[in-house]
């Protein structure tokens, strides 16, 4: 008897309609296609509902299989996938599908080299090619499914900022005493307990926390906001050196998942006392933009339109330091989301593809300031017939904690 609630489960109709798109769209630009590969934990999950030591093979012309060389038997028990099978090598695959003179599609952006060439050993590949904009154009409009699960994710994820944060600020605690505060709030309330990017080689177990400077501070991560982070070696959640002081502005930025699906958002506080007029200021002026981002994103809008309008509206002075600080600025407003945090399509250049009823974005306008921080503000939307919803709050930032 499975340990898994029905509700765990992904259910056999979502699934099978997320194959039926594939295939669509598969067939609409690559008619010449016979086989796709998957290899990603998250797209295996996608299509199959569960995360194994495996692939999935998508042929054109036959019913999909998931082989599994571990664990077949956690496999069967928690995914309605129909066609799962064992294998304990490629070799055992490709004994039953045979071999593939042909080119195959795979995902190019994560898959190595050395998996492929494994591969390409036993089923005989002629070649590889991309199939990335195809999986992320499947994933980037969301089911009622999907889009229930980022609801629960987001009334979480608001209650979390708005109302639980505040209360946990205090003088003396260190930047790495809050992120362990509210990593355990989050578990409390429900968080799936990591927060996933596509991002090469990320580990994120939380996300941004900062104050004061901190929170402009270089970083990796491709996003407006900064943070030290423990170490060198451990660049992610907060530093233990770093102290709370009266005055400071406090800035958070983290995703929140439950089944899989993430919401992200940012809240930016107050601590011990109000701060200059001019950074109250650039925080509404961020909230502005994002309002009126959310009000140009609706079925039919260019992103990259929404971009450029945005951006052209903008003072010369203003765009110093927008969307970063220094020399670490970011070249987007707001990112697609869902089953990662950083999905497509993007708000920003080159992004010309229609927007469509069912995407998710994460809007995200944010500017530093010398001798402050990171102000701004994020939440995540949701694109309906008519236009977009926030389903993260409408919070307006800099909450007060004096």
């Amino acid at each position: 008897m499975s340990i898994w609630k029905s509700t765990d489960k992904v259910p056999a109709e979502e699934l099978e309609s997320r194959l039926v798109r594939f295939r669509e769209i598969m067939n609409r630009k690559h008619p010449d296609w016979r086989l796709a590969v998957f290899v990603s934990k998250i797209n295996m999950y996608y299509f199959t509902g569960t995360m194994q030591d495996g692939f999935l093979a998508i042929p054109r012309d036959d019913e999909a299989v998931l082989w599994v060389r571990r664990s077949c038997d956690r496999a069967l028990d928690e995914s309605l996938f129909p066609n799962i099978r064992p294998m304990r090598s490629y070799r055992d695959a490709a004994q039953v599908m045979g071999s593939f003179s042909c080119p195959v599609y795979m995902e190019t952006e994560t898959v190595p080299v050395a998996m492929y060439r494994r591969m390409q050993k036993y089923f005989g590949f002629t070649d590889c090619l991309s199939l990335d904009a195809e999986i992320m154009a499947v994933r980037s409009v969301k089911s009622p499914y999907e889009i229930s699960c980022m609801r629960r994710s987001g009334m979480i994820h608001r209650t979390i900022l708005e109302e639980r944060v505040p209360a946990i600020l205090k003088e003396g605690m260190s930047e790495a005493e809050l992120s362990t505060a509210i990593y355990g709030i989050m578990m409390e309330e429900g968080f799936q307990g990591i927060v996933r990017f596509s991002m090469f080689d990320t580990d994120m177990i939380l996300g941004q926390i900062g104050f004061g400077e901190s929170s402009i501070y270089p970083s990796f991560f491709n996003g407006p906001g900064g943070h030290v982070g423990l170490s060198p070696a451990v660049p992610i959640l907060g530093n233990r050196e770093r102290r709370l002081r009266k005055g400071d502005l406090v800035f958070v930025d983290f995703g929140f998942g439950i089944g899989g699906y993430h919401t992200d958002k940012t809240m930016t506080y107050m601590f011990g006392r109000k701060l200059p007029d001019y950074a109250i200021e650039a925080q509404e002026r961020c909230v502005e933009i994002q309002d009126r981002i959310a009000s140009l994103l609706r079925p039919g809008a260019v992103p990259s339109k929404i971009y450029a309008e945005i951006m052209s509206g903008l003072e010369p002075e203003f765009l110093e330091n927008f969307m970063g600080f220094g020399n670490n600025t970011v070249r987007f407003l707001g990112h697609g989301i869902g089953l990662v945090v950083d999905e497509q399509p993007v708000i920003a250049r080159g992004f010309d593809e229609p927007v469509k009823e069912g995407m998710a974005f994460a809007i995200e306008p944010k500017k530093g300031i010398p001798g402050v921080g990171m102000v701004g503000i994020e939440n995540t939307f949701i694109v309906t017939a008519t236009g977009s919803e926030s389903i993260t709050g409408s919070s307006r930032g800099l909450i007060q904690v004096y």
